[in-house]
């Protein structure tokens, strides 16, 4: 793995694009940084517990707390019933509880809560509550959902040109299926809040989310509370991945209506096993294709459904029905095209947002359909991709609308290619596999073009607050929040850059709708590029003002003044950053500033899903080596090699760190990680002793992630740089393929490979199976 050092302390300036290690590394590797869970509580705070539903869908007849309320300790219990305001969280739609009100849609489902003097009696105590539940008939599976036509938001249709014609007229014409399944988010902190209530029904609340804004939305809705009588702080999250975009807000919500209710602080702490039974995952969804192509492999017409399992509610879903419908494309030309999307109702936990919000499972889809093209016309795999790929003066417009116009796909898998001699490569694998009659080994690439903003132009936006001392320390806030990804080291960097000074200059403080209102989540890749901006346009507002004053002190013209390095140039008169910030003050000029930022360019039609919905693509490539034991299933990734697109990185430390771990993450969703539900409806995979993760020994033995050069964003964003949060796991789409590539080695030639994904031992094996024809 290529990450280069951190820049030392007392070197070079750092800045923008130096590789500064993260702000809170030494915190993390020793345990002094601070998470919600090591916060020193008030005397008085109690600790809570909920009474999770134990059926998929039920009518709850009567709630008794009673007894809960007679276990030594308890002090306060809370149902439905109980919340003073609207018991409505619902991030998009409205009418999605907090707690279940009369209804329970899943296993798992929030119904009553129990807040006590120690976590063990709130525990007993929720233990102890009674629920009379009247059973209903379930829907648990997509195939179901499609059958009764049950649907949590209308279905999404994205249609270009005459795809039932181009279908007909086409001369070759193929169809298939294929499934992935979810994925939890599996943070390293779990869900957690604690509620402090304060003078005339005020609120503070410590959340670990992504959303501070949303958080504070959903308490004040739960309480009957403007907004600005509810405070959200976060400083750290010890893991996210978009489980604490939405989900977040049912914990702080609870936590704040036992505090309500108490007048006392509450802490509520999901254990493992609750935390994945009660909150979302990434959304499973199953991909059916009708396609017509030429004997070269260029499609010509394609009809695609993406069914979602979006479970018992809307929460997030229909916003990644709709990434997925802007990612079937990836990399390629699709004249004739439709797409659509149907948000398919469930009785299980409503899935959310998580790393990629529906375009891994868009792209997911299009692979599947090159990889069967290719195999159906005994082609190279990569030999069809390149057939496909858009074009830079025609053919690169996507389905939605919006022209391709930072085309560079063709250089990084060029690049890709070249850097690690694939087909040498190829050559090697097959060489193997000619004389391995058990261990089969697959080869295979993939390409990805990522866009990059929230697919809601509203949600494109961010502020953020600098002050300057008169020392020449700085104080940074921000909309963004900080989950392990690097962000606030990155926006320091640029607040750094702007004042040119040292980023051991600025301290970085936590996220507080207090204190910047307003803010989008964290999500969508965007979170440097919004608050980056937004901090940079406030640096720059207070830099302009020093500039005055130094111009006004020396007698030279303000375009004359030079900040470098710690110091401020007037021709031959130079101060140090402090000194200017001390004169500045004494003239009685401020050296505080808000900032904000909008994206520019981008638009969206829902009706029509048409639009801009993007600011930029960012684009990558790997190759992935696997190996299968043919008599069991079981695999190996031995062989990774990454290229990805980050612009002029802000941080290339950090931006490598982000697509190793993205990387890994997207092996465990396409191999191991498999959530599976017993026929009562009940999660069986809630607990690291069912649910496998990525471990050390799952990481490939030889991985190598590397920046594209020379390739600053063309769009004018944070100092040309872009986004890297989620577009590297979709690279691990090309673990899959090598997957597909492997089991294809054991059967004829052109043969079609069904592997669904996770390709877990048991798919591996069947689909050995299948294609030897068993």
């Amino acid at each position: 793995m290529n990450a280069p050092p951190p820049t030392p302390t007392g070197t070079a300036r750092r800045g923008a694009h130096a590789a500064v290690r993260h702000d809170s590394a030494v915190g993390h590797v020793t345990g002094r940084a601070v998470y919600l869970d090591d916060m020193p509580l008030p005397p008085n705070a109690l600790e809570a517990a909920l009474v999770l539903s134990t059926h998929p869908h039920a009518r709850l007849r009567g709630i008794d707390l009673s007894a809960a309320l007679a276990v030594p300790g308890v002090v306060a219990a809370i149902t439905a019933g109980d919340i003073p305001g609207r018991n409505d969280i619902g991030p998009i739609l409205r009418n999605e509880p907090a707690l279940a009100d009369g209804l329970a849609e899943y296993a798992g489902h929030p119904v009553a809560a129990v807040a006590a003097e120690t976590l063990e009696a709130a525990r007993e105590g929720a233990a102890r509550v009674v629920v009379d539940y009247e059973p209903l008939p379930t829907v648990l599976t997509v195939e179901e959902a499609l059958e009764h036509k049950l649907y949590v938001a209308p279905p999404q249709v994205m249609t270009r040109g005459d795809p039932d014609a181009a279908l007909a007229a086409a001369p070759i014409r193929l169809s298939g299926e294929v499934r992935c399944g979810g994925q939890d988010h599996f943070y390293l902190e779990g869900q957690i809040a604690i509620a402090i209530p304060g003078e005339d029904r005020d609120m503070q609340v410590y959340s670990s989310t992504q959303h501070p804004t949303e958080v504070q939305h959903g308490v004040a809705h739960l309480l009957g509370l403007p907004f600005n009588q509810v405070t959200v702080e976060v400083r750290r999250m010890g893991g996210a991945f978009g489980g604490k975009e939405s989900q977040a807000t049912i914990i702080a919500g609870i936590a704040a209506v036992l505090a309500a209710k108490s007048g006392r602080p509450v802490k509520l702490r999901l254990a493992r096993d609750d935390d994945m039974l009660a909150t979302g995952k990434r959304h499973p969804f199953l991909i059916r294709y009708d396609a017509g192509i030429d004997a070269k492999g260029r499609i010509l017409a394609l009809d695609m459904t993406l069914a979602a399992d979006a479970g018992n509610i809307a929460d997030l879903t229909p916003p990644v029905v709709t990434r997925a419908l802007c990612h079937v494309d990836n990399c390629y030309w699709l004249p004739h095209v439709r797409v659509t999307g149907l948000a398919c109702k469930t009785h299980k936990v409503s899935n959310t947002a998580f790393r990629g919000f529906g375009g891994p499972q868009g792209m997911l889809a299009i692979e599947a359909l090159v990889d069967d093209v290719a195999r159906h016309l005994r082609l190279p795999a990569d030999t069809v991709r390149a057939r496909n790929f858009y074009g830079i003066e025609r053919d690169n417009v996507t389905p939605y609308g919006m022209a391709v116009e930072d085309n560079i796909i063709a250089r990084v898998t060029g690049e890709l290619a070249r850097a690690v001699d694939l087909p040498g490569w190829r050559a090697a694998v097959d060489a193997f596999n000619a004389t391995s009659p058990v261990v089969r080994k697959g080869l295979a690439t993939v390409p990805v073009k990522f866009g990059i903003s929230f697919n809601l132009p509203t949600l494109n936006q961010a502020g953020a607050l600098v002050h300057v001392y008169t020392d020449g320390s700085v104080h940074l806030n921000h909309g963004g929040t900080e989950m392990g990804q690097g962000l606030f080291v990155k926006v320091a960097q640029v607040v750094a850059e702007a004042f040119s000074i040292d980023v051991s200059m600025i301290r970085i403080s936590a996220t507080s709708t207090g204190k910047v209102p307003n803010t989008s989540a964290t999500a969508a890749s965007s979170g440097s590029d919004l608050n980056g901006m937004a901090a940079l346009n406030a640096a720059e507002t207070i830099r302009g003002r020093m500039a005055e004053v130094m111009a006004e002190r020396f007698a030279v013209p303000v375009g004359e003044i030079v900040f470098d390095d710690g110091r401020v140039f007037a021709r031959n008169e130079s101060l140090a950053f402090g000194e200017l910030a001390q004169l500045c003050w004494s003239r009685r000029v401020s050296l505080s500033s808000t900032g904000f930022y909008r994206t520019p360019k981008i638009h969206w039609d829902a009706a029509t899903c048409t639009g801009r919905p993007f600011f930029y693509f960012t684009y990558g490539a790997a190759a992935a080596e696997v190996a299968i034991d043919t008599l069991t299933g079981e695999l190996r990734v031995l062989r990774a090699e990454l290229l990805q697109d980050c612009g002029a990185s802000l941080n290339p430390a950090i931006d490598l760190g982000q697509i190793e771990g993205a990387f890994v993450q997207g092996i465990g969703w396409l191999t191991s990680e498999e959530l599976w539900w017993d026929p009562s409806g009940a999660l069986r995979t809630h607990g690291p002793s069912t649910y496998k993760i990525p471990g050390s020994r799952d990481v490939p033995p030889v991985f190598n992630a590397r920046l594209l050069a020379d390739a600053p964003n063309r769009e004018a964003t944070v100092f040309r740089s872009k986004a890297v949060g989620e577009p590297p796991l979709m690279l691990a789409l090309s673990v899959w393929l090598a997957i597909r590539d492997a089991v294809a080695s054991v059967g004829p030639v052109g043969a079609k490979v069904d592997l669904d994904a996770p390709a877990t031992p048991t798919r591996v094996l069947a689909a050995v199976e299948r294609v030897r024809g068993r």
